[in-house]
């Protein structure tokens, strides 16, 4: 957690402040504390609007950065900004990354991260499938990313936890015990915590608005290595997690369904457009080139290059490489040159500069 950690946060209760505005005020300010502080003109030379400067001047004068962190730390709320070295690594990779991150449990320990959502009307066949698959997935070493709402959101945690596993739910509101929106879940929430977390880029006190869903979205998606739909209408709210996985070179996956039952229309449509169709869990971990995830992960002292690894060493140099240019000069998709990289970070292989850009260890 950086000093300026409250003053992330006390920005964060502006309204219009998003991602792209927050770029622009730490590119121009030190320190966000010299942020909170400057006139209208200092934030004008940042480049925001007049009429933001003019909110933001406002906002100061009801926001008290303190009492705000005070009510945060009653909440028992973690907060972790992008300037942060432990700021999620693939979440960082996506354009406008939230600047912000609250949360509950630990996001210091996962690994291979999944993302699994579908449809809130989940079928028996439906819940059968997200069970059996995600059970097997989670044994093999991934971890289960959804957003805690009802039918495969929760089907998907329910079985990453009862196989042992860990499981990160990404919420479309404030993380606060008083909220409605995240009181409603908190019996699921609090079995999440303790193995896993809860994460979320909206403030306290901010309820589950409809037009919040489409941001948590782009979140569930960042976080992931690859987005798996099971069961989604042709105008599901998964769909959006699977438009913005491929916006950031994310795999797609889908498991087919009835033609008979709506809410296999949108998975089916998917597999049609080139999603990868899933029926086994394999089916997964050989599209992310993750079949030794667990062999990798019992035993890290694994030094060994495999074919693929050594396409990926003699593409690399001393020097900086980012992800694109990799998978460019690879050959490899963007989505498996990062799970490559990834077990080669863990060999010790290579190295994560951040912002998606790695180098050789020699």
């Amino acid at each position: 957690m950086s000093t300026d950690s409250k003053y992330y946060n006390a920005f964060n209760l502006i309204p219009e402040i998003g991602p792209a505005r927050f770029k622009k005020i730490c590119a121009r300010f030190k320190n966000l504390s010299d942020a909170w502080k400057a006139g209208r003109q200092e934030l004008l030379y940042a480049g925001l609007e007049e009429k933001i400067c003019g909110t933001i001047i406002n906002y100061r004068l009801k926001i008290n950065p303190d009492a705000e962190w005070e009510k945060l730390l009653k909440e028992k709320i973690s907060v972790i900004t992008i300037k942060d070295q432990n700021y999620p690594k693939l979440l960082k990779e996506i354009p406008a990354p939230p600047a912000i991150l609250y949360y509950r449990g630990d996001l210091s320990d996962f690994e291979f991260p999944l993302a699994v959502v579908g449809s809130r009307k989940v079928s028996s066949y439906g819940r059968q499938a997200v069970a059996d698959l995600v059970s097997d997935l989670t044994r093999s070493g991934m971890t289960i990313v959804s957003g805690m709402a009802l039918g495969v959101d929760t089907a998907a945690h329910e079985a990453a936890l009862a196989a042992g596993g860990k499981t990160i739910a990404i919420l479309a509101s404030g993380l606060d015990n008083s909220n409605p929106s995240f009181g409603s879940r908190k019996k699921l929430a609090d079995k999440i915590i303790p193995n896993g977390a809860i994460v979320s880029e909206f403030p306290i006190g901010m309820p589950a608005l409809k037009q919040n869903f489409p941001i948590r979205n782009r979140i569930i998606s960042g976080f992931s290595l690859g987005v798996l739909i099971v069961e989604a209408a042709e105008a599901s709210g998964a769909l959006i997690t699977a438009k913005y996985a491929l916006e950031h070179n994310r795999e797609v996956f889908a498991v087919p369904g009835s033609v008979y039952w709506p809410n296999s229309a949108g998975t089916n449509n998917l597999i049609k457009a080139g999603a990868k169709m899933v029926t086994r869990f394999d089916d997964v971990l050989e599209e992310l080139n993750l079949t030794k995830i667990k062999d990798y992960i019992n035993n890290r002292s694994i030094v060994s290059s495999t074919p693929e690894e050594q396409v990926i060493l003699s593409v690399l140099n001393s020097e900086p490489a980012h992800l694109d240019a990799i998978a460019k000069k690879s050959g490899f998709g963007a989505a498996k040159a990062a799970s490559i990289l990834m077990l080669m970070e863990m060999k010790g292989a290579v190295k994560n500069l951040g912002g998606g850009n790695y180098t050789i260890l020699k």
